[in-house]
C-alpha cells in the first residue's frame, strides 16, 4: 500500500505548477493534502477512481486537509470532536478494515511564539485522540507536524532553537507521543541519514542551498512497525514551498 502526504500551500495554486502530474505518476492508494486554502466550490479536483474527503477552515483562505483514497473507506471523521480545535478543518479520520487514516495539519505556533500554548494544548487532545483511536485498531497519521523533532532534522538547530518549530515544549510534545506507542516511520528506517529535509524558506534561496527542515511526517503504531517497506521524502517535487513525503506499508 503507498500512501502519500503533501502540504500544498494552497491547491489553487499548486494544481497550476504540477500537483495533478504528481498525483497521477505516483497512483498513491491514499493521498492526504494539507493546507487546502479553499472552500467547498472553489476549486473542482476529482481523479478517476478516488473518493475525496475535504475539511475547510471556517475563515477563508486558510489551512484545510483532503484526503484521496481508492477504497470506500467504513466511515470519516472530519475534526476530533472539540469544537476549539475543529473550526481549522486540520483533521480528517478515515477508518478502513484494518486501520484508521488520520491527516493532520498541526497549528504553527507563529513568530513571537504567540500560539505555542495553544499549540501544547492541541498536541495533548490529538495524542489522546489517537491512542483512543489505537484501542479499536492500528493507526497511520500523516501531515504538516510543524516540528522538526531532532537536531538531525533541520539543518541549523543552534540558530533555531526557542524559534517556532523547534522550541522544547513542541519537540517535547512529539517525544510523548512517540513514547506513548507511536512511530516516526522515516527515522524508524533512517535513524542517521542527515540533509533530508520537507520544507523550506521562500527566503535566502533556502532550497537550491537545502537549508530545510524535516517537518512533515508518516506516524503509524508501534504494532505495525514490522509491516513498514520504505519511508521517503520527495525533494525534488515542487509546487509548494513542502515537498511530498511517502510510506510504503503492508496491511
Amino acid at each position: 500500500m503507498k500512501l502519500i502526504s503533501w502540504n500544498v500551500n494552497g491547491i489553487r495554486a499548486c494544481v497550476n505548477k504540477g500537483f495533478k502530474d504528481f498525483f497521477k505518476d505516483e497512483n498513491a492508494d491514499i493521498f492526504c493534502i494539507q493546507e487546502t486554502k479553499c472552500q467547498e466550490g472553489q476549486i473542482e479536483l476529482e481523479f478517476e477512481g478516488y473518493k475525496s474527503f475535504w475539511n475547510s477552515a471556517e475563515k477563508k483562505g486558510y489551512s484545510g486537509t483532503a484526503i484521496f483514497c481508492k477504497k470506500e473507506p467504513i466511515s470519516v471523521k472530519y475534526g476530533i470532536g472539540i469544537e476549539e480545535h475543529d473550526k481549522e478543518g486540520r483533521v480528517i479520520t478515515l477508518e478502513f478494515e484494518k486501520f484508521y487514516m488520520v491527516n493532520i495539519y498541526t497549528p504553527n505556533s507563529k513568530r513571537e511564539l504567540e500560539r505555542l500554548d495553544y499549540r501544547c494544548i492541541w498536541e495533548d487532545e490529538i495524542r489522546k485522540y489517537l491512542l483512543e483511536l489505537n484501542k479499536t485498531k492500528p493507526v497511520i497519521m500523516c501531515g504538516d507536524l510543524n516540528v522538526a523533532h531532532k537536531e538531525i532534522d533541520l539543518k541549523n538547530p543552534k540558530t533555531n532553537h526557542h524559534n517556532a518549530g523547534f522550541t522544547d515544549e513542541e519537540r517535547e510534545k512529539m517525544t510523548e507521543l512517540l513514547d506513548a506507542g507511536f512511530t516516526d516511520t522515516f527515522r524508524y528506517l533512517y535513524p542517521d541519514k542527515e540533509d533530508q529535509y520537507s520544507w523550506w524558506s521562500y527566503m535566502g534561496h533556502a532550497r537550491e542551498k537545502n537549508i530545510g527542515w524535516r517537518i512533515d511526517y508518516f506516524i503509524i503504531s508501534n504494532d505495525i512497525q514490522k509491516n513498514i517497506k520504505d519511508a521517503y521524502i520527495y525533494p525534488e517535487i515542487l509546487g509548494s514551498d513542502h515537498c511530498p513525503v511517502g510510506l510504503n506499508i503492508n496491511l
